[in-house]
């Protein structure tokens, strides 16, 4: 044999050490890629009230309007500024549809109950991800009151706005809600855009595509990766790119403002 010894032991640990076409793992999407080590925001599933109080000040400043978009959370560790969303949350319905909106606004019931955090502000005794009401209500907690000493009427956990309730979620009472703290994740995020009202998310990469959802204008969403569809005119650029906020979500990118230079995986 040509190579003597030597090419015996290259042979020998090619065998070893080189796997067959069978044994090769699976290549990645460039969304899969990206996504691993994504560190991913905490999620609770808590109770949800509607706030209201169209004409009223939240603790940022902003003045209540009609069918406002925007949650209350019950301490101001997840407040964002007046006209911000820095701290924005995903809340989604068991019918489905889900909407991005800015924390601005401070309860339901509690001002230092950041019961998403560990350690939490006050009521260190509670399990992370249930709120103090909650626990007042169902079990007495603080002989089911809550840090003012009133009476704890029902579990509430987040407070969402009129718009945020009846057309986002398309909710018609008070309802538990999956919420998901999105500051808490690190995923690359773009700010919603509108100068107004809401943006509408779909279902797939057309406007024609079944409604998902809304985001709120500021809130800033967690874009997966993108794809192109439809064409869009919008407040911030036009273009054919959507981006996936989650499975089965996605909204025009012609509504989405990015850092200079952001880019984001194929889909």
């Amino acid at each position: 044999m040509r190579g003597g010894l030597g090419a015996v032991l290259v042979l020998v640990l090619s065998m070893v050490f080189c796997p067959s076409v069978a044994q090769a793992a699976p290549v990645a999407s460039a969304a899969e890629a990206a996504g691993a080590g994504k560190k991913r925001p905490l999620s609770y599933r808590v109770f949800a009230t509607r706030e209201g109080l169209v004409g009223g000040v939240t603790a940022n400043g902003h003045v209540i309007v009609e069918r406002d978009h925007f949650v209350a959370l019950p301490s101001r560790l997840g407040l964002s500024a007046q006209g911000s969303g820095e701290r924005t949350v995903r809340v989604c319905a068991d019918n489905g549809r889900c909407a991005y909106a800015p924390v601005w606004d401070v309860g339901p019931w509690n001002t230092t109950d950041d019961y998403w955090n560990a350690p939490r502000q006050t009521w260190a005794g509670l399990q992370r991800g249930k709120p103090q009401a909650q626990a007042a209500y169902e079990s007495e907690y603080n002989q089911g009151r809550d840090e003012f000493d009133r009476a704890v009427l029902n579990p509430a956990g987040i407070d969402l706005a009129d718009g945020t309730f009846w057309d986002a979620l398309r909710l018609t009472d008070n309802s538990w809600v999956s919420v998901d703290f999105l500051w808490t994740g690190n995923a690359k995020r773009g700010t919603i855009v509108t100068g107004d009202g809401p943006v509408r998310l779909r279902a797939g990469t057309t406007g024609a595509a079944a409604e998902a959802g809304m985001a709120a204008d500021t809130a800033q969403v967690p874009i997966q990766c993108q794809k192109r569809g439809q064409k869009v005119a919008g407040t911030v650029r036009t273009t054919n790119l959507w981006d996936r906020l989650a499975p089965g979500t996605w909204v025009s990118h012609a509504y989405v403002s990015v850092p200079a230079g952001a880019r984001f995986p194929k889909c």
